[in-house]
């Protein structure tokens, strides 16, 4: 049996998903995929560190000296990329959008939960007051 892929006819999909609504809120469940040098990564760290969820929450920060901008190319062997691109090969079926920094990614299923920076700062701000974070990472 054999199967063809079609070409996508638009935009990838958004990588929007939100802990609490699908992924629980779990210590040591989350990695953050960041870039140096780029502001939204900077805004990821700060808030770690703010939120005292930097033991927590796993973080690699991607040397930027590979990235265009915030977007990874894709012939990059840097160290963090192949996994970034597992990440988003498992979010989404054949994904060929960019890879884009910051990236919040659930180990326990291996998919890129979010992208979108805004709901990142919002997932961590969660997290820091769960229950589950305040009692020991």
């Amino acid at each position: 049996m054999s199967y063809t892929v079609l070409p996508r006819t638009g935009p990838a999909p958004a990588l929007r998903g939100r802990i609490g609504t699908g992924f629980s809120p779990v210590p040591h469940r989350y990695h953050l995929y960041l870039a140096a040098g780029c502001p939204r990564s900077r805004q990821v760290i700060g808030a770690l560190a703010l939120l005292g969820i930097e033991d927590a929450v796993g973080a690699t920060v991607l040397d930027s000296t590979v990235l265009d901008s915030t977007v990874l190319g894709d012939d990059t062997e840097a160290p963090g990329h192949t996994e970034l691109r597992l990440a988003y090969e498992a979010a989404g079926h054949h994904f060929d959008g960019a890879l884009t920094v910051p990236a919040l990614v659930d180990t326990w299923s291996g998919r890129v939960v979010s992208d979108h920076t805004p709901d990142i700062l919002d997932d961590l701000r969660f997290l820091a007051a769960h229950p589950a974070f305040r009692t020991g990472s």
